[in-house]
């Protein structure tokens, strides 16, 4: 491999690292916790809904003073 190759593939690899450390620069300043930054994903979805009725069943189904009736 010729030096012109080298330095070529290192400018690559130069660029492209700048490229990661900029996205990650960007992830670390966020200030909201990640679960914040999600909020409302699951909205008017009624998948989620069906999912948390069954959880909400679930656990109080667990519960000794459960009566389903």
């Amino acid at each position: 491999m010729s030096n012109v190759e080298i330095e070529t593939r290192i400018s690559a690899l130069e660029k492209e690292l700048n490229t990661l450390k900029s996205k990650f620069e960007k992830i670390e300043k966020k200030e909201e916790p990640w679960w914040k930054q999600i909020i409302g994903t699951f909205a008017n979805d009624p998948a989620h809904e069906e999912a948390m009725r069954l959880g909400r069943e679930y656990r109080l189904s667990q519960r000794e003073d459960y009566d389903k009736d």
